[in-house]
């Protein structure tokens, strides 16, 4: 096929069509013919014939021209046919190209075999039109399927990880690896110490399948204490103090919650501005901020702003404070409301003093006290620049107060003075400048402030037991402090030497206040009051108390079950505890001294303070001064009769009101009815 081709046609040029038909003369002279309606011979062709012959040279024609334009790839092509000559001697059957094929099937590469190309060629197509069956959903779904698996294997590893690091026994120091440590020589990196409290904490967590033999959890907890201080810079007894309270996952939390400040917070001052016009007016100055809380309609905390909070004109104008959003709590509990008098012991500098004028819509008289005459300059300002009318400034020892004014106020606010181991993240000098030797030293202050306080204030009339709103004889006791001597020991004390008793706060925020710590035990009411902790509220740390008074008189539980320490015990709360002490207040109330007209009181007191001896003598001169026959001693210079009948009955008299606080001497009554005669004669 291929030599017939070659013959027919130029040298190196591909052949398109078969051989040529007869010459275009001899076709017409066949058309001619049958137009004469003679009869053709066997060689001639039909009318049919010739018009297929006139379409094969039409074709050729524009075959011709093709051909003239791909002189470029005829070389090309004719080593193909040199190729397919070959195979096709070799395959006598293989059919080669026609002109039917010709203008669709061109070879673009060399293959081995036709069926090879034809092979290929089917097979990218298929590839071709599955991509483009693919949708982009699904190519974007089996993206997702291979990063989540990609996920789930690194997870796995993770947790494998984990679960190897956390069952392994961990190698505590030793005393002789840290005495470079401790003697200065090395110093540890921060990273280093917090993957050592790491590592002990998860001990701690786990001990008994985690502690390494021969350590006890002593052990543990002192090289806790060590890399804590070391890690937050706070003092190793402060560290105790806070295990002790929190427990060492919480401790940790809460040292380096510490170490973060705490988001700015502003307060409206509703008597000049509202709070969604502050904010707007602040939005424009570059001021980002939010709501402080659901709790709160008046705070506003600010996360950024491009000019100081403190130096606005909005500030200088009044209309916000700046506060700490655990400073609002209190004035919240102390729920003041217009008209009262209301007491603020310990005011300084006017930020809580402020926003109880600010809800009493300066009606009513507040009076804001404290001892510092330098810090009461700042309230005296922060009054003036808020728009405060109705608040009486004063500079007064507040232990002194309820003596000018004993029972004069509806509501009493105390904000304690304390050590200020809640608010370590405004002033990180606290670490190391307060000890608990301070606490202690500011914890009887606080007790006596408290009491003053209470006294200061009236006693509750009316209430609501609905609402649990008292009119009156609300006191709120506060403080800054976290720690259980300054908050929850001196509020059992107060409970045990005033008749008071606690209220709940009416915050729906915060954690219960503590009723153990340690060895001792309180009052199981104390779980009414509140604590704010920076790493569960982000707030400062913060503890809030409201009592109830009852009525003025001091508590007379003098026997309460008491520990080693002098803590109250847990039978305070008894009824049978409670009846007792009532019936020895009754007892006591008949046995007044001052209810019998016949005794002096004065002078009985001081009598009981003297020796026998110079008592007795007295009873006898008191005989004498009215008129009396005193005693007739007895023949043997002893008693007389009447004498030791006397000196009986005050020994059972004694005997019988032995568990008296006063126990006075009985004196003989007088019988005013009997007439007067002259005295008797006195026998020698």
């Amino acid at each position: 096929m291929s030599k017939r081709r070659r013959s027919n046609g130029p040298v190196g040029k591909k052949p398109a069509i078969p051989p040529a038909p007869p010459a275009v003369e001899d076709m017409e002279d066949d058309i001619d013919d049958a137009d004469d309606g003679g009869t053709t011979s066997e060689s001639s062709v039909s009318q049919e014939e010739i018009m297929r012959r006139s379409k094969m040279l039409t074709e050729k024609d524009d075959d011709e021209d093709d051909d003239d334009d791909d002189d470029d790839d005829d070389d090309d092509d004719d080593d193909e046919d040199d190729d397919n000559e070959d195979d096709n001697d070799g395959d006598s059957d293989t059919k080669g190209f026609t002109d039917e094929n010709s203008k669709w099937l061109k070879p673009k590469g060399k293959m081995g075999s036709t069926q090879q190309l034809l092979d290929s060629d089917s097979g990218s197509v298929a590839d071709d039109s599955d991509s483009e069956e693919e949708l982009e959903i699904e190519r974007k779904s089996r993206v997702l399927d291979a990063e989540m698996s990609q996920m789930e294997d690194e997870a796995r590893t993770e947790l494998a990880a984990t679960i190897a690091s956390h069952s392994s026994v961990y190698h505590l120091p030793t005393d002789a690896e840290t005495s470079h440590e401790r003697d200065g020589s090395t110093v540890v990196a921060p990273s280093d110490l917090r993957v050592r409290v790491d590592e002990v904490l998860g001990v701690l967590a786990d001990f008994r399948a985690r502690r390494e033999p021969g350590r006890s959890r002593v052990d543990y907890v002192a090289r806790l204490r060590s890399d804590l201080s070391e890690l937050h810079g706070i003092l190793p007894e402060l560290v105790d103090a806070f295990l002790d309270a929190f427990g060492p996952a919480e401790c940790a939390e809460f040292l380096k919650a510490g170490d973060v400040p705490r988001p700015v917070v502003l307060r409206t001052n509703t008597l000049r501005a509202r709070r969604k016009d502050l904010a707007r007016a602040l939005m424009r100055r570059g001021a980002r901020l939010d709501p402080l809380a659901p709790w709160s309609k008046v705070g506003i905390v600010v996360y950024e702003s491009s000019v100081p909070v403190g130096a606005t004109p909005e500030y200088l104008a009044g209309h916000y404070m700046l506060q700490a959003a655990s400073s609002l709590c209190p004035v919240m509990a102390l729920a003041p409301r217009p008209h009262e008098k209301i007491l603020d012991l310990s005011s300084a500098p006017g930020g809580k003093t402020s926003y109880i004028c600010q809800l009493m819509k300066n009606t009513g008289c507040v009076v804001a006290n404290d001892l510092s005459s330098e810090r009461q300059k700042a309230t005296v300002a922060n009054l003036h620049r808020l728009g405060v009318k109705n608040a009486i400034v004063t500079i007064r020892d507040g232990r002194t107060f309820a003596q000018s004014d004993p029972a004069g106020f509806d509501r009493v606010l105390l904000d304690a003075p304390c050590s200020g181991l809640g608010v370590i993240s405004r002033d990180q000098s606290v670490k190391l400048r307060r000890t608990m030797a301070d606490v202690r030293r500011t914890t009887h202050l606080q007790k006596e402030l408290l009491l003053a306080a209470i006294d200061a204030a009236k006693v509750a009339n009316t209430h609501d037991d609905k609402d649990n709103v008292h009119t009156n004889g609300v006191v709120i006791y506060s403080t800054c402090s976290v720690t259980v001597e300054e908050n929850e020991e001196v509020v059992d004390y107060a409970l045990g030497k005033r008749n008071v008793k606690l209220l709940d706060t009416q915050l729906d925020f915060g954690k219960p206040g503590m009723t153990k710590y340690k060895h001792k035990r309180f009052h199981p009411s104390l779980s009414l009051t509140r604590r704010f902790y920076p790493h569960v509220h982000n707030m400062d740390g913060f503890y809030v108390a409201k009592f109830k008074k009852i009525d003025h008189h001091t508590s007379k539980n003098k026997n309460k079950n008491k520990d080693g320490d002098g803590n109250q015990g847990e039978n305070h709360n008894n009824e049978k505890y409670n009846a007792t002490i009532t019936m020895e207040v009754e007892k006591e109330e008949k046995i007044k001294p001052a209810e019998n007209p016949n005794i002096k009181t004065n002078t009985e007191i001081k009598s009981i303070m003297k020796p026998r001896d110079e008592r007795r003598s007295s009873h006898s001169d008191d005989k004498s001064d009215k008129g009396g026959e005193a005693r007739r001693p007895s023949a043997k210079g002893g008693k007389s009769a009447k004498g030791k009948k006397r000196t009986a009955a005050a020994l059972k008299d004694k005997k019988k009101h032995k568990s008296k606080t006063l126990s006075v001497p009985p004196v003989k009554k007088v019988n005013t009815s009997a007439k007067v005669t002259k005295p008797r004669r006195i026998k020698k």
